[in-house]
C-alpha cells in the first residue's frame, strides 16, 4: 500500500467513524444525541413523517453507506447512499446558510461532499472491491455515484416540503 491508498483509507475510515456517530446519535441516543424519541418530532418538525419511520430510514442509510464506505465494498454504491442521504439531512438547516454555528448544513454538506470526493478518487488499493478485483475504475463511475445521489435526494426533499406547506395552511 502506497501514501495515496494509506490516505484513502484514513479518509474512508474518518467518514464511516462520522457517519457511524451520525447514526448513533439520532437512532440509539450514543454520543450525545437525542435517541429515536427524542430525534422524532424534529424530524416531524421538518416535514419528514412519519418522524420514527424517517428517523431509521435516515440512520439506516447512514449504516449502510459506512460500512460499503469503510470497507470499499459496491464503494461507488456507498458514496452515492451517503451523498443522497447528506443532501437530504442538509435540506432543513440550508437556509440558514452553510456554518453550523449559524444553524447551517456544515456537516451533513461536509460529509456529502467528502463521500463525492472519494468516489471521483475511488477505494484504493485497500478495499474489498480491490481485493475481490470487482471494481475497476471507469470514468463514468464517480459521475454515475453523484448523478445517482444528488436524484434520490428529491424525493424526500419535495415530500417533507410538501407536507410543511399542507400542515401550515390547515392551521
Amino acid at each position: 500500500m502506497d501514501q495515496t491508498d494509506a490516505g484513502l483509507l484514513a479518509l474512508r475510515i474518518l467518514l464511516a467513524a462520522l457517519l457511524f456517530g451520525h447514526a448513533m446519535q439520532k437512532s440509539a441516543g450514543w454520543f450525545g444525541g437525542g435517541g429515536r424519541s427524542k430525534t422524532a418530532p424534529v424530524f416531524e418538525s421538518w416535514g419528514f413523517r412519519p418522524g420514527h419511520v424517517m428517523v431509521t430510514a435516515a440512520a439506516a442509510s447512514e449504516l449502510v453507506g459506512a460500512a460499503l464506505i469503510v470497507t470499499g465494498l459496491a464503494f461507488p454504491l456507498g458514496c452515492a447512499i451517503v451523498i443522497g442521504t447528506m443532501i437530504v439531512a442538509a435540506s432543513p438547516n440550508a437556509k440558514n446558510g452553510l456554518w453550523a454555528q449559524q444553524g447551517g448544513c456544515e456537516v451533513p454538506v461536509f460529509y456529502g461532499a467528502l463521500a463525492a470526493g472519494l468516489s471521483i478518487t475511488g477505494p484504493g488499493q485497500a478495499s474489498l472491491d480491490h481485493a475481490l478485483d470487482l471494481y475497476t475504475y471507469q470514468w463514468w463511475m464517480p459521475v454515475a455515484a453523484i448523478v445517482v445521489g444528488v436524484a434520490a435526494s428529491v424525493p424526500p426533499i419535495v415530500r417533507s416540503r410538501q407536507l410543511l406547506r399542507s400542515s401550515t395552511r390547515s392551521r
